[in-house]
């Protein structure tokens, strides 16, 4: 399934890492760093509130992406692709960003129906006929011709699920978010032979059989939370073997996370924002599931470690917003058992840099790189506002 990964080129001198080594120089001091939930850290009169934001932003997405087809959505605007809809990865973020939305407090019933639309516009690439079942990649007859399935594009759906059943109740969300996590454990590597050996494949696509951080973080997020919410210990063991395989085959020197290692045995040693999300993130889950410090610990020292490095040169900001969008929910996440005010701080730097520098107030659009907007940065954006939106106290909730 392509990825793009389109970074932007429009740096502003370091703006964003002088605002989160403040926001960190602040904490340290324990001084006036943390704002009341809703506040923003520089607010100025021509930024809207957070909640705003978010809304402005994705009623841009709606009026530009849609496609006016069973709830599906462009990939990017303008289209210039040739499929007529988003792979079904982008269309995941769009859906977890309507679930943002109808998460803030007051947003109402307009925005838990908008929520639960884009939930309905997964059927369209559910795969039924598969064992397991699971999403393809790309919409199915007669919309398309579907696609392979990455493990990781499910966990995305499957975590979507979890937070909407949080929210609502809806039985349904929590028994596909159980089909789901069977078709991940269904991806783990069962060669002994294989160098580091074990881990959740990427993709059962033919051309690739690397192991990543990418697949088996989120695939130990949503193995905690069916554990938290069943009590069925088979998905907190899978869980706790998920994380334990990215500790011991993807974590650097540094205390950051690498992407990927290859049957090769050849590491791929970006250090990709996200991957740093879903790790402290699963480390803040298991440490919920079973009260073993060691996981708060990893998840504590994960977070301070990410911060440092991407406050250094301007990094976070030349990290994909997508990925960003992620890394900030798993630092709410965090914060929801071990409250750091330098999390949000960031989170609330980086949204405004983002209002103020890139976004066309013209159309709503987030242009973080040359040529069309993607739905997965406009998505994105939409994330990170409305969660700044959510009070600390509704932080455990997310998924």
């Amino acid at each position: 399934m392509p990825r793009k990964f389109g970074i932007s080129t429009k740096v502003a001198g370091g703006v964003l890492a002088v605002a989160m080594l403040g926001a960190l120089n602040a904490t340290t001091a324990g001084a006036a760093g943390a704002q009341p939930d809703g506040a923003t850290s520089m607010r100025a009169a021509h930024v809207p509130s957070p909640a705003a934001r978010a809304n402005a932003s994705y009623q841009a997405l709606t009026k530009y992406f849609e496609t006016g087809q069973q709830n599906l959505l462009l990939e990017e605007y303008p289209n210039t692709q040739s499929n007529p809809y988003s792979y079904v990865w982008p269309y995941s973020q769009a859906a977890v960003a309507a679930e943002n939305l109808a998460g803030i407090p007051g947003a109402g019933r307009k925005a838990s129906a908008e929520a639960q639309r884009r939930l309905a516009g997964y059927a369209p690439y559910w795969n039924a006929t598969t064992t397991p079942k699971g999403y393809d990649s790309y919409v199915r007859p007669p919309l398309g011709g579907g696609g392979d399935k990455f493990y990781d594009d499910n966990e995305w759906i499957g975590l979507n699920l979890i937070q909407h059943y949080q929210r609502t109740g809806d039985r349904s969300s929590l028994a596909r978010a159980k089909e789901i996590f069977a078709l991940v454990v269904h991806g783990w590597d069962t060669d002994p032979t294989h160098p580091c050996a074990g881990g959740v494949y990427w993709t059962q696509a033919p051309w690739s059989q690397d192991r990543n951080t990418i697949s088996n973080g989120p695939g130990a997020e949503l193995g905690a939370h069916l554990y938290l919410l069943t009590r069925d210990k088979s998905y907190l063991t899978e869980a706790k073997r998920m994380y334990a395989w990215a500790q011991q085959c993807m974590l650097a020197p540094n205390g950051l996370y690498y992407d990927h290692i290859d049957l090769a045995g050849n590491v791929e040693k970006t250090q990709w924002s996200y991957n740093q999300g879903v790790m402290l993130g699963a480390g803040t889950l298991l440490y919920k599931a079973t009260h073993d410090r060691k996981y708060l610990n990893d998840a504590k020292a994960l977070a301070t470690a990410s911060l440092a490095f991407y406050g250094t040169d301007d990094r976070l900001w030349l990290q994909p917003t997508r990925f960003n969008s992620i890394y900030f929910k798993n630092l709410l996440l965090l914060d929801s058992v071990a409250h750091n005010p330098a999390y949000k701080a960031t989170m609330q730097a980086y949204a405004e840099r983002a209002w103020n520098e890139v976004r066309d107030p013209a159309t709503g659009l987030f242009h973080f790189a040359d040529g069309p907007v993607l739905l997965l940065e406009q998505s994105a954006m939409v994330q990170i506002d409305a969660l700044l939106a959510w009070p600390r106290s509704r932080y455990g909730e997310l998924a």
